[in-house]
């Protein structure tokens, strides 16, 4: 039985979340908390296996929240609820400790499996999510991201695909081939063929280097 707690200032969601999650058998709703501040209380006393967290609350804030049971609460995996005018915050989230996101307009089935991936260990970013990280990185407008950055010795311009840039970004962050198929929805088989892709615009067969300087380029 998978132990939940849903973190979230309105109570239309933490309702509906906990009403849908209750009809499952493998799922126990244990509590509900207004803010980050109460939820982070309630996971040292009930210790649930996993926080549904929102983003922006009084008291405390979802990414605080975050950061806190990292420390105080290492092995709780926490899914921080996102919406997309919320991108300033993903990047803060996932560097603070959370485990994945779940966009709040996610079908149930969706949240149902993402829920249980996470437990088993699985870290949860959607593609649109990947995406929309990659365009942080990048000039909004552009279809193709135009990147300016130091490669042996001169300074080269490289352009790359939404696609390839939700790659970049999970390589960045240290995932595997198999991580990042697993969270773009993807074959191993298609991310190792944008890998190569992406190896000969920079000139390198070895993803350490490739990391390394995909890390320090410059955006435009």
């Amino acid at each position: 039985m998978l132990k939940i707690l849903i973190a979230d200032d309105q109570t239309l969601m933490r309702d509906g979340l906990q009403t849908i999650l209750q009809l499952e058998d493998d799922i126990d709703v244990i509590a509900t908390a207004e803010n980050g501040e109460e939820a982070c209380n309630l996971v040292m006393t009930l210790q649930p296996d996993i926080v549904l967290m929102d983003i922006r609350m009084p008291v405390m804030n979802g990414i605080e929240a975050v950061k806190k049971l990292k420390l105080d609460s290492p092995h709780t995996k926490v899914l921080v609820l996102t919406t997309f005018d919320e991108d300033d915050y993903i990047i803060d989230a996932l560097a603070s400790g959370a485990v994945g996101f779940l966009l709040k307009d996610i079908p149930t089935d969706k949240l149902l499996q993402a829920i249980r991936d996470t437990a088993k260990g699985e870290l949860m970013l959607p593609s649109s999510i990947a995406i929309k990280l990659a365009a942080r990185l990048a000039t909004p407008s552009s279809e193709e991201r135009t990147f300016s950055a130091q490669k042996r010795g001169k300074i080269s311009d490289l352009k790359f695909t939404d696609r390839e840039m939700s790659i970049i970004v999970l390589m960045v962050e240290g995932r595997n081939n198999r991580q990042i198929a697993q969270l773009l929805f993807m074959s191993e088989g298609t991310v190792k063929n944008y890998i190569s892709t992406i190896y000969d615009k920079i000139g390198t067969n070895d993803r350490t280097q490739a990391v390394l300087w995909l890390k320090d380029m410059t955006v435009i």
